[in-house]
């Protein structure tokens, strides 16, 4: 059983189910802690901009836990070689069960993977719900399958490659749901018609001028006629879904009406 209590896939939608998680927020504010060999990669750009204002504005706080502190040696051995041969280091159980024995508490333990479960919108809003997120950022080949067996983390992907390390999905992650946290961003509504919130990638966007190097405008965005734009944009964001993503148009085309978020 994962933090996340059980996860469905249905149709390519992963369903959440919180019944056995306490969501209710028991700090002050959205909390993360990262566990990682590179703490200097935080906040990186988390800094800037939005999320950076609101970690000033403490809608958000981060803590990192350097990993090699809980190794028993003095060279702060983390790795060791891959059982059964072959190449590559494998991070340490002993060391990694007591980086993350430090931070007991309800908050969901994610672990990231390139063959964890690829990261959703659906997702990012559950964890937004909750107290924040306990972060096992991986390096080398990746940890040692004896303490995913006892902590159980939920296992997420960026994408279908592979990085150096866990920090940059960590970070991403962070800021997909960061961003959602009541107040960060400047409308409450300027999410709404993203990429993926209705199930449909987002309508192409235009502002000023309304003519560029010979380019104009969609006339009906300029037309003043509300319903007229809000039907272009469906029908802008529903042709590009099936052009670009037939999975998510498959998807799209099989939830019922009443569940779709539009």
């Amino acid at each position: 059983m994962s933090s996340l209590s059980r996860h469905i896939e249905d149709s390519a939608c992963y369903v959440i189910c919180l019944d056995k998680l306490d969501m209710t927020r028991h700090f002050h504010m959205f909390n993360i802690t990262a566990f990682t060999l590179f703490p200097e990669m935080f906040p990186g750009c988390l800094g800037q901009s939005l999320a950076g204002k609101a970690l000033n504005e403490k809608k958000w706080h981060l803590e990192t836990i350097q990993i090699k502190d809980f190794a028993s040696d003095k060279h702060r051995t983390v790795d060791g070689p891959l059982s059964g041969g072959g190449a590559g280091l494998v991070m340490r159980a002993d060391v990694i069960d007591a980086a993350l024995s430090t931070h007991k508490d309800t908050r969901p333990l994610i672990y990231f993977t390139p063959r964890g479960m690829p990261i959703r919108q659906s997702l990012v809003r559950e964890l937004t719900k909750g107290p924040g997120m306990r972060l096992l950022c991986g390096r080398y080949e990746g940890v040692d399958q004896r303490v995913l067996d006892k902590w159980q983390p939920l296992e997420l992907s960026l994408g279908d490659f592979v990085l150096s390390g866990g920090e940059i999905a960590a970070l991403a992650l962070i800021d997909a749901c960061v961003r959602l946290i009541p107040g960060v961003m400047g409308n409450a509504s300027s999410g709404h018609d993203e990429s993926f919130e209705t199930g449909l990638l987002e309508y192409p966007l235009y502002t000023k001028p309304s003519v560029w190097q010979g380019r104009s405008v969609p006339a009906v965005l300029t037309s003043g006629d509300h319903g007229a734009v809000e039907a272009w944009r469906r029908q802008q964001a529903e042709a590009i879904t099936q052009e670009r993503r037939p999975d998510l148009w498959e998807t799209f085309e099989a939830t019922p009406c009443m569940d779709r978020d539009d």
